[in-house]
């Protein structure tokens, strides 16, 4: 006995993603559905050695399926979300539609996996901004341990957070630079070839970007909302993998010895921290994996009970579609659905 799931913003990076990871890791599907727009309608998606004809989103009824993984922007699930949910589908959001709704549980498994209760409020559960995802799973563990005070953090985020666009863009430049062609900027706000911009997202009236701003809202709703959170975000010439370099202070002491045997046991993460040449973890290693990686943590000296991080971790995996099918497989773990239709 399978559950009905479907699959809206099936075309995309993530969607993609998300039917591949749904068939890797065995999850219980009695059949899936590929959802998008109209206009993609009859475009083929693999799902494990099997190939799904896109349904349209628009007139799909959501009344027979158990769980809408939902990857199609902000504006699609802020229409369609409520709607899916008032027929009985759980909705997990990959979109920031629904993250700061009090009513909406905002979970990665690692970290608060006891808020998921409250789903069936609104039958809509989001998932977190994919740099947020990565640092929590690391930042957990030691929070237990040590009570985290303040998190500085600035993030290296690839190409692929926003999209196949983002990914095409960069493809493109790169190769207009070596063949002394016009460079265009289109997706982004400047070149992102061979550059970084300290923009991501829009603007906010106080100057940071709503990229900066979820990382605190969502650190603060998730871990702890006494926590101190200061970001900036940076997109970076890279395809997949976002890293964060994370400065940490903290209410009790902590040695750098102590959080990488906290972090070798916690789950989700992979610590990779020896000091010598190449003894850290970088993006291109980390696509396609599932962990969220630790490298060179030290102790700051600047401030009392102060440590350093490194994390990375592959933004299309656990920060989007993977943590998305792992809120599913908690949802079925703990018992909070069934599926609607019974075996024959």
């Amino acid at each position: 006995m399978g559950f009905k799931v479907a699959v809206v913003g099936a075309t995309g990076n993530v969607g993609r993603e998300m039917l591949n990871i749904l068939e890797e890791r065995g999850f219980p599907v009695g059949e899936v559905v590929a959802l998008a727009s109209r206009r993609s309608q009859g475009t083929e998606v693999s799902f494990g050695d099997r190939t799904l004809k896109v349904k349209a989103l628009e007139t799909y009824d959501f009344s027979d399926t158990d769980i809408a993984l939902m990857s199609a922007g902000g504006n699609v699930s802020k229409e369609w979300s409520p709607k899916i949910g008032k027929q009985g589908c759980v909705v997990i959001d990959n979109s920031s539609a629904f993250r700061y709704d009090p009513e909406v549980p905002l979970i990665v498994p690692e970290v608060n996996p006891d808020a998921i209760e409250g789903f069936s409020k609104k039958n809509i559960i989001a998932n977190p901004n994919c740099s947020t995802a990565q640092m929590l799973v690391a930042l957990k563990p030691l929070h237990d341990a040590a009570t985290i005070r303040r998190v500085v953090v600035s993030t290296y985020q690839s190409v692929s957070g926003a999209g196949k666009e983002g990914m095409d863009e960069l493809f493109t430049q790169t190769r207009a630079v070596f063949v002394a062609d016009p460079v265009e900027a289109k997706k982004f706000t400047k070149r992102i070839a061979f550059n970084v911009i300290p923009h991501i997202d829009v603007f906010m009236e106080d100057g940071t970007t709503k990229e900066e701003w979820k990382m605190v809202a969502e650190t603060k709703k998730m871990l702890d909302p006494k926590i101190k959170v200061t970001a900036t975000c940076v997109r970076v010439p890279v395809f997949i993998g976002h890293s964060e370099a994370v400065n940490l202070e903290f209410e009790k002491p902590i040695t750098a010895d102590e959080a990488r045997d906290i972090l070798r046991e916690a789950p989700g993460c992979l610590v990779i921290d020896k000091h010598e040449d190449g003894g850290y973890i970088t993006p291109i290693e980390s696509a396609g994996e599932d962990a969220t990686y630790i490298s060179r943590i030290r102790e700051d000296s600047t401030i009392d009970n102060g440590l350093n991080l490194w994390i990375v971790s592959d933004n299309l995996r656990k920060g989007a579609a993977l943590n998305t099918v792992q809120i599913a497989e908690l949802l079925v773990a703990r018992g909070l659905i069934q599926p609607k239709q019974k075996a024959a």
